[in-house]
């Protein structure tokens, strides 16, 4: 558990759980509750269901998970930081919705509560990695 101070100004959260470690998953309804509790109303979450290249290990079901987080209105995604599949996906999604919600409060006039320190939204762009032939471990010593 985190201090409180520790969400304010937060605009967005990835709830990251490990698809082949089922307690992973469940600390993810923890870790929700906490920020439910904590951090400001409209703030984006995403369920991020990681290491989905382990399909062989798998012992969460995508449709549990989707299921869930569809239940706690959040988004959905599973990604593989091994191979980069959805990584830039996820991040591309949360940021899109968390510019959509602070651009309808500017265009409603509803105050910015603690949702962001500035009135001054500029669009967010996210570029392709460049994808050539094998996928390299995505961290390695150069």
């Amino acid at each position: 558990s985190l201090s409180p101070r520790y969400y304010r100004g937060a605009v967005g959260a990835l709830l990251v759980y490990d698809i082949a470690k089922y307690l992973t998953y469940e600390n993810a309804e923890r870790w929700l509750k906490e920020l439910q509790d904590h951090a400001d109303a409209n703030i984006v979450i995403m369920l991020v269901g990681n290491k989905s290249d382990l399909r062989h290990l798998r012992a969460v079901p995508t449709d549990e998970a989707r299921s869930f987080a569809e239940k706690n209105g959040l988004s959905f995604l599973e990604t593989s930081a091994l191979d980069s599949t959805n990584v830039e996906t996820a991040f591309h999604n949360i940021l899109s919705e968390i510019y959509r919600i602070v651009s309808q409060r500017q265009i409603t006039g509803q105050p910015e509560s603690e949702f962001g320190p500035t009135t001054t939204i500029e669009p967010i762009r996210v570029l392709p990695t460049q994808q050539e032939g094998r996928q390299a471990p995505c961290c390695q010593n150069i």
